[in-house]
C-alpha cells in the first residue's frame, strides 16, 4: 500500500521535533560536570595519554563517530570494542588514559563489566549516558549526561532521540576543545589531506588564479579601447589597472565599468581607462587560502578578484566563474 503523503510528512516532522526536544533539553542541562569532563580530556591530551571511547550496539556506532570527530581535530582518540576488551584488548589501555563508556540506559552489562578492569589499570572513567541514576553513572569518576524526554520511535524502542542527543553532546565536547586549542583551518587541513574537504582546505589562491597571458594589465594612461582589447585577448571579464611608473595596482576595469562608460558619450573609447575604473578594488594575496578568496566574493558581491604581491603589484586574477569548476563552492 502506497504511503499517504500527508500522513508520511506529519510523522516525519513529528520524529524530527522529538529529536529537537532532546537536543534542547541536553543543551539546557549542561552544567559544571560538562566542564569537568572537558578539563579531563584536555589534561589527558596534554599529558600525552590516550582518550578512549567504548560502547555496545548503537552506542558503539556513536562512539566510533566521536572518535572520528576528535581525531579530525587533532585530538588523538581510539575506539575499544567492549566485547573484545573482556578478552584481551584491555592491553590497549594504560595508566592515566581517559575512557568514555557509552550506554544510553547506563545498565549495559558488557559496559559495566569493564569498569573494574579500567580501575585496576589506573584509567579515569566517564559515564556517558542518559540515566544519571544508573549503575554506570554511580560507578564512574565523571559523568556526561544527555537528556531524552522520549524516543522518536512510535514503539518507544528504537534508539532515535537518544543517539542524536549523545552524538550532539559528544560533538559539542569536541568543538569546545577545538576552540580552546586555537585550531586553525591550516591545522584542520593537515588532518584531511584527501578527498574534496582536504582539497578545499589546502587550496591556495596561487593554485586557482589566472596568470601570465590570462592576466590582462594596462597602465592608467591606456585608453578604454585598449583596455577592452586586452580583456578580449585574455578572455577575461576584467583587467588590472596599474600606475605607469611603479606598476602597483590602482584599480580594476570590468565589463560592468565598460557598459557604464558607454553612457558617457561617443568618445568614451578614447578616454583613459582610469576615468571609468573602480579604484582601490578588493585584492588578495596569492598565499591566501582559496576559501579566503571565496569569502571575499561572497561578502563583497564581486565577480573578479585581483591577486597582488607584497609590493602591491598584480600577479593574478581570480574569476568568480572559475570557483564552481574548482569545487570550492
Amino acid at each position: 500500500m502506497a504511503l499517504d503523503s500527508k500522513t508520511t510528512l506529519a510523522r516525519a516532522r513529528a520524529a524530527i521535533k522529538i529529536e529537537q526536544e532532546a537536543l534542547a533539553a541536553t543543551a539546557l542541562a549542561l552544567d559544571a560536570k560538562f566542564v569537568e569532563v572537558a578539563r579531563a580530556v584536555q589534561a589527558t591530551s596534554e599529558a600525552g595519554r590516550k582518550v578512549i571511547f567504548t560502547g555496545i550496539g548503537k552506542s558503539a556506532h556513536i562512539a566510533n563517530k566521536l572518535v572520528g570527530t576528535f581525531n579530525s581535530t587533532g585530538l588523538s582518540t581510539c575506539f575499544l570494542d567492549a566485547t573484545q576488551a573482556l578478552h584481551g584488548d584491555l592491553g590497549l589501555c594504560n595508566e592515566g588514559d581517559l575512557v568514555f563508556l557509552l550506554s544510553n540506559s547506563g545498565q549495559s552489562e558488557e559496559i559495566l563489566r569493564l569498569i573494574p578492569g579500567f580501575r585496576r589499570l589506573g584509567l579515569r572513567t566517564v559515564g556517558f549516558t542518559s540515566n544519571p541514576g544508573s549503575d554506570l553513572a554511580h560507578n564512574t569518576e565523571l559523568q556526561l549526561v544527555y537528556q531524552v524526554p522520549r524516543e522518536a520511535c512510535p514503539l518507544r524502542l528504537a534508539p532515535t532521540a537518544s543517539t542524536t542527543a549523545a552524538l550532539a553532546l559528544g560533538d559539542a565536547l569536541a568543538m569546545v576543545l577545538l576552540a580552546e586549542r586555537g585550531l586553525t583551518r591550516d591545522d584542520f587541513a593537515k588532518f584531511h589531506p584527501a578527498g574534496n574537504l582536504g582539497r578545499v582546505l589546502l587550496l591556495r589562491v596561487k593554485d586557482i588564479m589566472r596568470s601570465g597571458e590570462r592576466l590582462p594589465i594596462v597602465n592608467e594612461t591606456a585608453t578604454t579601447q585598449q583596455a577592452i582589447l586586452a580583456m578580449t585577448k585574455a578572455k577575461s571579464g576584467s583587467i588590472a589597472v596599474v600606475h605607469p611608473k611603479t606598476g602597483k595596482l590602482t584599480g580594476i576595469f570590468t565589463d560592468g565599468d565598460f557598459r557604464r562608460s558607454a553612457l558617457t558619450g561617443d568618445d568614451f573609447l578614447q578616454k583613459n581607462v582610469s576615468a571609468f575604473m573602480t579604484r582601490a578594488p578588493k585584492t588578495v594575496s596569492e598565499h591566501a587560502l582559496g576559501v579566503d578568496a571565496l569569502r571575499l566574493f561572497q561578502t563583497h558581491k564581486i565577480d573578479d578578484l585581483i591577486v597582488i604581491d607584497a609590493k602591491g603589484k598584480p600577479t593574478g586574477l581570480v574569476d568568480g566563474q572559475d570557483l564552481p569548476k574548482l569545487k570550492i563552492v
